[in-house]
């Protein structure tokens, strides 16, 4: 048996999807591999689903805990139509742990009330399009946790030309990961370590399920791929890792999926970790692309090789960036290398976006 959404903004709440009652009174949640086991007003590990009489509820529905345009590319999504803005919002809550995350005071709050109320699937989509926005991504915190409103603001994306992108751990059950990411034109998945261990000790999850959640977006979806891997000191950055998960993606996801090594800062329960070395950066990317990888990116530093997307066929720089701003654009309007008609994997329009390397927060104002 699985919940059914009832809609937002009843009285006690948005009735979610994916559970089922148990013999011994209680619920289980099947939304992702934690199957947290409920009784009556205990919540899940993410805090922001709850078991309320004989349903679990979701609280977050409707409502988020900010709104922000941003390049694509600081999701990051480097091969899904370049240059272009994208409306940024989150929740609260997530369904790991990671000792390291940095967006922990979303991640890990418990301020339900704060939250934005004046953020429904059709004025997410209206302020999208009000704003210029080729799409709207769901981040700062994990979108599994709010599947349900997630999948709703992208069917309203929809309906308006508006794209729709999630930006998770990949940390779901496969039901709900179906029906997730069926819904979504791209998304950026953090493969966070490449070692069980290292998933149970720093992120309370399991590998596993996150390479499920990889091969299903890849196979089974025209959903657009890209992988990010945050490379912390002394604890998934090794060369014998780096390699092995390089090798895997290759062999099950294929050579094209753009992988991006991004540089870790101190933050949340890692403050005693140093910053990650841009060396360390170049040295992954080095590895992955010897392992067979063809677009590999190093992220939040400076590093010019590491932001150039080049052309497999002829080498060409088709485009050239600094961090999230685009210096160079060289693809035609079916994303094909203007050298040497060579297609670049991706999602492209008639012409790279120039929203640049801005961030603006906004403020979603009320229907009239």
């Amino acid at each position: 048996m699985t919940g059914a959404g009832q809609g937002a903004g009843a009285a006690d709440g948005y009735v979610g999807r994916w559970w089922h009652p148990l013999d011994d009174g209680r619920i289980q949640c099947d939304l992702c591999p934690r199957e947290c086991r409920l009784r009556d007003g205990q919540r899940g590990f993410c805090f922001v689903r709850e078991r309320r009489g004989d349903a679990i509820v979701l609280d977050t529905y409707g409502r988020s805990s900010g709104f922000c345009i941003d390049p694509i590319e600081k999701k990051p999504l480097n091969h899904f139509h370049p240059g272009s803005a994208v409306l940024s919002f989150g929740t609260a809550g997530c369904n790991l742990a990671c000792r390291f995350c940095q967006n922990w005071d979303i991640s890990t709050s418990r301020e339900i009330d704060s939250l934005a109320d004046e953020a429904s699937p059709e004025r997410l989509a209206e302020a999208a399009v009000e704003h210029g926005c080729e799409s709207v991504a769901f981040t700062y915190n994990d979108p599994t946790i709010f599947a349900e409103y997630a999948i709703d603001v992208a069917a309203a994306c929809r309906e308006r030309g508006v794209k729709s992108v999630a930006v998770s751990a990949g940390w779901i059950s496969p039901e709900p990961r179906r029906e997730l990411y069926a819904a979504m034109d791209a998304a950026n998945i953090d493969l966070k370590g490449f070692t069980d261990e290292f998933y149970r000790r720093v992120t309370g999850a399991r590998l596993g399920d996150v390479l499920e959640t990889l091969e299903h977006i890849r196979h089974a979806t025209d959903c657009w791929l890209e992988i990010t891997t945050l490379l912390i000191p002394g604890h998934n950055d090794s060369d014998a890792e780096i390699a092995a998960m390089a090798e895997w993606i290759v062999e099950h996801l294929g050579d094209d999926v753009p992988h991006h090594f991004s540089a870790f800062h101190p933050d949340h329960r890692m403050r005693d970790v140093p910053r990650t070395p841009v060396a360390t950066l170049r040295r992954a990317r080095e590895l992955a692309m010897a392992a067979g990888e063809r677009f590999v990116y190093t992220g939040n530093v400076h590093d010019a090789e590491g932001d150039t997307t080049r052309c497999t066929g002829c080498g060409a720089a088709v485009i050239e960036r600094d961090w999230y701003r685009l210096l160079a654009y060289r693809l035609d309007a079916q994303g094909r290398c203007t050298a040497c008609g060579t297609a670049l994997p991706g999602r492209f329009g008639a012409a790279a976006g120039e929203f640049g390397a801005r961030r603006i927060p906004i403020r979603l104002a009320p229907r009239a």
